[in-house]
C-alpha cells in the first residue's frame, strides 16, 4: 500500500499539486489507522494530509476516483462480469471455480503462471503480474490517445497474451477428451473463452484508465487556454474563478522557480580560477574546492493598484497574484488607489484572500465610487510613503493612466524611479488607446523601466516574469 500511495503523490505532482515528503509519509500513517475497508474514511485521511489549498480539491477528488477504483476494480468488475453472463450464484460459481481447479491440477502442468491465475479467478496475482507488464513497457509514458492502441498491444506481449490464446485453445481440446458431462464441458468452455475475452478487456480499460490519469493536466491547460486571450473586461462569475485559480497556480510556480534558484546558490558559484591557484601546491589536483560567494537578497515588491471601475477587473486579479507571493519577497507593500490611495498591506497579510480583496475593492480604505485622479494619487504617495522605496524595491502600477484631464503630477513618477531598482507598470487597456483622450500613458512611460499592455492571462504570464530575480 505504502507504494500506490508513493505513486499516488507522484501523481498529485504531475498535475500541479504540491506533495512533501512529509506529507506522503503522513497519509501512509493516515491509511494505517483508517484501513482501506471504509473508501470515504480512506479518501478523507488523504485528502487531510495531501491537499493544502481548495482549489486543489477538484483535481485532487478526480484523480483519487481514478487512480484508487483503479487495476483492482476493474478485474473485480471483470470477473463479476463473466459470473453473471454464465449466470452462476455466488456459491455455484466458487463450486464452479474448485472443479475448474481440480481440473487445471490433473491436466494443467504445462500452463503459464498467468493461465493459471486467470483462470482461478486469483484477481489479487493476476493484478500484481499486470503491473509489472505495465512498468516493463514503462506504461507511465502515455500521453495521448491515439497511443493506447501501442499500449495496449506492448502490455499484451508483455503478459505473455500470445501464449495464453494457444493454451485456452489447447485446454478446449483436452476438456473435448475428458468425460465430465455435456452441461459442465459446455460450462467450462464457455469459461475459458470469456475469460480469456476478459482479459483483452481489462488491458484495454487499465491502459485507457493510465492515459487519463495523465491526460488530466494536458484537459486543464487546455481549459484554462480558452480563457487565456480573453480579456479582463468580459470575464463572467465561473470565469473570473477558474482565472483566479490560474493566477495563483502561476504565482506558486514561480516561488517553486525562486526556491530552486536560491538553494543552488546556497554555496555560491565554483571558482575555478581561485581553485586552481589554491591547489598549485598540490599539483593542480583539486583537493581544496573554492567557491565565488554572493549574498542573494530577496527583491521588495511595492504594488499600486488603480480599482476604479474600468479596471476592477484586472485590479482583483493582480491583487490576487500579490497575496500570493507575500512569502515569497523579503517585503510586499500593496497600496490602492483612485483618487484618494490607501495601503492594503496589512489586510493581506492578517485575512484570507477573499476577506483581503473584499477590504481592498469594496471602498472601506478609500471611496473607490470617485472619478480617477492619477496625478493626486501619486503626490499623496510621494509625500506619505516615499521612504518604503529603496535600491531593493521594484514598484509595479496597473492602472489605464485615464486622468479625467487631471493635473498628471508626473515628476512623482520621476522621484519614485530615482528611488526604486525599478518600476513596471502595467496597463490593461489595448496598447492601440494610449496616449488618446485622457489617456496620461506617454507622459508617464518615460519614467517607468518597463510598460506592458496586460489585458489577459496570456500577457500576465509573459509579464510576470519581470518579477523573478535573476
Amino acid at each position: 500500500m505504502q507504494d500506490k500511495l508513493v505513486e499516488f503523490a507522484n501523481l498529485l505532482r504531475q498535475n500541479g499539486i504540491r506533495v512533501s515528503l512529509a506529507e506522503t509519509l503522513d497519509a501512509v500513517t493516515a491509511s494505517d489507522v483508517t484501513g482501506l475497508a471504509e473508501r470515504d474514511l480512506f479518501r478523507s485521511a488523504l485528502r487531510t494530509t495531501m491537499i493544502k489549498r481548495a482549489n486543489e480539491l477538484p483535481v485532487f477528488e478526480e484523480l483519487f476516483d481514478v487512480y484508487f477504483t483503479g487495476l483492482g476494480e476493474i478485474i473485480k468488475g471483470a470477473s463479476k462480469a463473466v459470473q453473471d453472463a454464465l449466470s452462476m450464484s455466488d456459491q455455484d460459481f466458487q463450486q464452479f471455480l474448485d472443479e475448474m481447479e481440480e481440473m487445471l491440477k490433473k491436466h494443467g502442468d504445462e500452463l503459464s503462471e498467468l493461465a493459471k491465475q486467470l483462470l482461478q479467478n486469483n484477481n489479487g496475482q493476476l493484478e500484481r503480474m499486470m503491473r509489472e507488464a505495465a512498468r516493463a513497457v514503462r506504461m507511465q509514458g502515455i500521453q495521448r490517445t491515439i497511443e493506447e492502441n501501442y499500449f495496449a498491444r506492448a502490455l499484451a506481449r508483455a503478459l505473455g497474451f500470445d501464449k495464453l490464446e494457444a493454451e485456452i485453445k489447447e485446454l478446449r481440446e483436452q476438456l473435448s477428451k475428458l468425460d465430465l458431462g455435456s452441461a459442465l464441458r459446455a460450462k467450462m468452455e464457455e469459461y475459458l473463452d470469456r475469460r480469456l475475452k476478459m482479459l483483452d478487456d481489462i488491458i484495454r480499460k487499465y491502459v485507457r484508465q493510465e492515459r487519463e490519469k495523465r491526460d488530466m493536466k494536458s484537459r486543464e491547460e487546455a481549459r484554462m487556454n480558452q480563457l487565456a486571450d480573453k480579456s479582463f473586461y468580459y470575464l463572467s462569475d465561473e470565469e473570473l474563478a477558474k482565472m483566479r485559480e490560474a493566477v495563483t497556480r502561476l504565482a506558486q510556480r514561480l516561488k517553486n522557480i525562486i526556491a530552486v534558484r536560491r538553494k543552488r546558490m546556497k554555496k555560491g558559484r565554483f571558482d575555478i580560477k581561485r581553485t586552481l591557484r589554491s591547489n598549485l601546491v598540490y599539483g593542480g589536483v583539486p583537493f581544496k574546492l573554492r567557491f565565488e560567494r554572493r549574498k542573494r537578497e530577496k527583491p521588495q515588491i511595492l504594488i499600486m493598484c488603480d480599482v476604479s471601475d474600468s479596471v476592477r477587473n484586472a485590479s482583483r486579479f493582480m491583487l490576487q497574484f500579490v497575496y500570493s507571493l507575500q512569502d515569497l519577497y523579503s517585503r510586499v507593500r500593496s497600496f490602492v488607489f483612485v483618487s484618494d490611495i490607501g495601503e492594503v498591506t496589512e489586510h493581506f497579510r492578517t485575512n484570507d484572500v477573499k476577506e483581503a480583496l473584499d477590504v481592498a475593492l469594496k471602498g472601506d480604505i478609500i471611496n473607490v465610487y470617485a472619478h480617477s485622479d492619477f496625478g493626486r494619487a501619486f503626490r499623496n504617495f510621494v509625500g506619505d510613503h516615499l521612504g518604503a522605496v529603496n535600491k531593493r524595491t521594484t514598484v509595479i502600477i496597473l492602472g489605464d493612466a485615464r486622468n479625467n484631464y487631471n493635473l498628471p503630477h508626473d515628476w512623482c513618477l520621476r522621484d519614485i524611479k530615482q528611488r526604486a531598482r525599478r518600476v513596471i507598470w502595467l496597463n490593461p487597456e489595448s496598447r492601440n488607446t494610449w496616449g488618446f483622450g485622457d489617456s496620461e500613458m506617454e507622459r508617464y512611460a518615460t519614467h517607468c523601466d518597463l510598460v506592458e499592455e496586460c489585458r489577459n492571462l496570456n500577457q500576465l504570464y509573459r509579464v510576470i516574469d519581470q518579477l523573478v530575480p535573476r
